[in-house]
Formats: C-alpha cells, sequence, structure tokens
C-alpha cells in the first residue's frame, strides 16, 4: 500500500496534473462467467488481500480520482479512461501506467503510450509494433492466439508469438485469416499445422479474443478536468499519521560466522 502510494505521489512529484487510478474491487469480472479457467483472487497472499480496501481508502484520502471496478476489471477502466481523456484536444498526451500486455491494444501514435514505471520505458505505437510485431488493433487476436497465463487462458496449441505477428502483420484480424495456408505468404513454420488447429478452435480463438479485448464504453467521467489532482483531502492527516503508527516488522539483522584459528 505504501509503495503504490508513494508511486502514484510521485508522479505529481514529476509533473503530471491529472490522474485517476484503476482498482479491481472485485477480483472477478464478467470474463469469469465466459471462461472457467479466467483468473481469480486464488493464490493472493491474505496479507495482500487485505490491504486492498486500505489502499482505496488512501489513495480516495490522497485526493486521488479513484475507478473501483466490480463487473469490470481495472483494466477496462484504464482503457475507457485513456480513450476518453484522448478525445478531449486539451489533453497533450495519456499515459498509461502499466506494463499488462492487453493495454497495448490502447496505444495511438505518440499520443496514447505505456509505461512501465518500474522499467522507466515507455512504448508508443511504433514501440507496440517492435515489442509484438503487429499494431496495437491486432493486440487482442495475437493475445487470442498466443494466451495469456496471466489472464488464464491458453491460446491455441502450436501459435507462438513469431508466427501469431507474421500471419496478424498481414492480415491483421482472424476472421481475415484465410483457412487455406497456401494463401497465407508469410514466413510462418508449419503453417498447415497452424491452419488446421486455427480453423478446429476458431470458436476458442474467438473467445479468447472477447476475454483480451478491453471494453471502452465505460463512462467513468464527463470532464477530464473531474482528474486534475488539487492536493489531499482532509482525512489524510489523520490516516497517515494512523497508518505511520501501525506496528511493521522490522528485518532480522544479519548475523555472521567467524570461523578459523
Amino acid at each position: 500500500m505504501r509503495g503504490v502510494l508513494a508511486s502514484v505521489l510521485g508522479m505529481m512529484k514529476g509533473g503530471v496534473t491529472h490522474v485517476a487510478v484503476a482498482t479491481d474491487h472485485v477480483i472477478e469480472s464478467f470474463r469469469n462467467g465466459l471462461w472457467p479457467g479466467y483468473k481469480t483472487g486464488e493464490g493472493i497472499e491474505p496479507d495482500l488481500w487485505a490491504q486492498f480496501p486500505l489502499l482505496e481508502e488512501v489513495l480516495s484520502a490522497a485526493g486521488v480520482t479513484l475507478w473501483p471496478m466490480v463487473e469490470f476489471e481495472a483494466d477496462d477502466a484504464l482503457a475507457a479512461g485513456a480513450m476518453a481523456a484522448a478525445r478531449d484536444a486539451r489533453v497533450e498526451r495519456v499515459i498509461i501506467c502499466t506494463p499488462d500486455k492487453d493495454l497495448a491494444q490502447c496505444v495511438k501514435g505518440t499520443r496514447v503510450v505505456q509505461l512501465n514505471r518500474r522499467t522507466r520505458v515507455t512504448i508508443d505505437e511504433a514501440g507496440v509494433i517492435q515489442k509484438f510485431g503487429v499494431t496495437p488493433e491486432s493486440i487482442p487476436d495475437y493475445l487470442a492466439l498466443v494466451g495469456d497465463a496471466a489472464d488464464g487462458y491458453p491460446g491455441l496449441q502450436g501459435w507462438g508469438a513469431k508466427s501469431s505477428a507474421a500471419v496478424l502483420s498481414k492480415f491483421i484480424h482472424l476472421e481475415s485469416i484465410p483457412a487455406d495456408y497456401r494463401e497465407w505468404h508469410v514466413n510462418a513454420a508449419n503453417a498447415g499445422a497452424l491452419a488446421d488447429t486455427l480453423s478446429r478452435e476458431r470458436e476458442h480463438a474467438i473467445l479468447f479474443r472477447t476475454l483480451a479485448t478491453l471494453r471502452t464504453d465505460i463512462k467513468l467521467f464527463d470532464d477530464v478536468d473531474e482528474l486534475r489532482w488539487t492536493g489531499p483531502t482532509p482525512a489524510f492527516g489523520k490516516l497517515a499519521a494512523r497508518l505511520d503508527a501501525a506496528v511493521t516488522e522490522t528485518r532480522r539483522p544479519k548475523t555472521t560466522r567467524r570461523t578459523g584459528n
């Protein structure tokens, strides 16, 4: 919780004027009803899970616009928020701060970009093409073929990153890929087997693309100025003092063993 708060406040210190944070208020979403293997909250450490409500409380007290998602996911909110902000001509640049692969579908030119704050690497549309071999438009189709272990869907057998990029860089979407691999004319190993798999598993591929496609039809704000950060609320000082007074684990001192005469 402290790490997230420090990271978000660090954005403002770096010159960010408008900011919003999306959270998975409920881990499961509508996608769990579409695919039984889709990610759930299983495996999250209880100590970490217990901090989720506290994080939302602290961010709100810090004056940060919060989008707690229930039916949809935090990634959907980031996508919808980025698209809505980009429609405002006053906005110079939209920065989506997450390394998640699915958010690459939202990148547009150099105006809507994706930032990995840990590595401090920003990728624009050219960066998406360099990284994945396809344009942002094809990212959901790409993930449908290669799968996304983090989200819990496997993709199609045999379809790796290179073959998926080779085919989709030419045909853009799944529906446009010819059933006959001899019409592909791309550099993809075992093209015949790939075509057979796609033909046999087409329904799964379309389903996985639905899972990978972020929803941008969520209304989150009316005016981008609602996202302007104007400082913490009066409640932040008292909350921060309570957290500072909390007992936390201290690191055990290192011990050394001396050997010899």
